[in-house]
């Protein structure tokens, strides 16, 4: 029997989970560590086909999302996806796998799929803007999913694309379609140069996302502290509370009034995640 959860009201936290063994493994995985809402791959993040989506699987991965009143899930396209490169076929490649996950998301209920753009080091950052926006154009093209596509925002490093706001900003206008959303990630940005270890630096930098994107653009959020410092350029995860953002930063953006609607998900490694995911419900119960 599974006894339903009284949720507080607010923002849901869960995990990236293992899809070891099927899909429909995904929501259990997720519920043996306390995750309301969880994150995962569709197809094996380093390449390869993707797995085939039977009847089945999928019925079974739907019933337990329902029996085990998971609030939300979401899919993360695999790490080869570069939309920036100056290799035609990686780009065309990289469009026809993201459409594909958008097509799976349909099919399993996913809220979300999100992607980094990629890098600029073969063409340089105003071309590969330009390749970037056509490429998420192509995606769209025919697509009547339920799945929404969103844009992750980057940690800087070397010449990726998507590290800043005003950058995220320019794809979103450049593809001009109303349901590209965006996926902030606490570390990435941080490391990008967005500050969050207060209440007063959160408020300031989601003040800042505001104005450039607009609020309404935000649909999720990556979940992680930081092991590098702020502005240092890198995607390195750490468990909250034990990197450069500290708690107080967390405890901000899970009680921000504006930040409300959407959900929290945790990279961390998971060593750590339960405890991760206790920090963040005490944080909601104002603990």
């Amino acid at each position: 029997m599974v006894t339903k959860r009284v949720y507080c009201v607010g923002m849901f936290f869960g995990a990236h989970v293992s899809v070891a063994g099927g899909v429909q493994n995904a929501p259990l995985n997720a519920a043996k560590i306390g995750c309301e809402v969880f994150q995962f791959f569709s197809r094996s993040p380093q390449g390869g086909p993707a797995p085939k989506l039977t009847s089945e699987n999928v019925e079974a991965f739907l019933k337990s999302c329902k029996e085990l009143d998971m609030r939300e899930w979401v899919i993360h396209t695999p790490y080869y996806i570069n939309f920036a490169s100056g290799e035609e076929r990686t780009r065309k490649n990289s469009v026809r796998i993201v459409r594909e996950e958008l097509e799976r998301g349909t099919t399993l209920n996913a809220k979300y799929v999100m992607f980094h753009p990629g890098s600029a080091k073969d063409v340089g950052k105003d071309k590969a803007r330009k390749f970037v926006i056509d490429g998420i154009k192509h995606i769209y093209d025919k697509y009547s999913g339920a799945c929404e596509l969103l844009i992750e925002i980057s940690a800087g490093a070397g010449m990726v694309i998507g590290d800043t706001f005003e950058e995220i900003a320019e794809l979103i206008e450049g593809v001009g379609h109303p349901k590209l959303g965006v996926c902030f990630d606490t570390q990435h940005a941080f490391a990008s140069g967005y500050d969050l270890r207060t209440k007063e630096a959160v408020e300031e930098t989601f003040k800042k996302f505001d104005k450039i994107i607009g609020l309404k653009k935000l649909k999720m959020s990556h979940c992680n502290d930081s092991k590098v410092e702020l502005a240092g350029h890198r995607d390195r995860h750490e468990h909250l509370g034990e990197g450069h953002i500290g708690l107080k930063g967390f405890d901000a953006i899970v009680n921000h009034p504006k930040l409300k609607h959407m959900n929290l998900y945790l990279e961390t490694e998971h060593d750590k995640v339960v405890e991760d995911l206790k920090k963040l419900k005490k944080m909601r119960e104002g603990k």
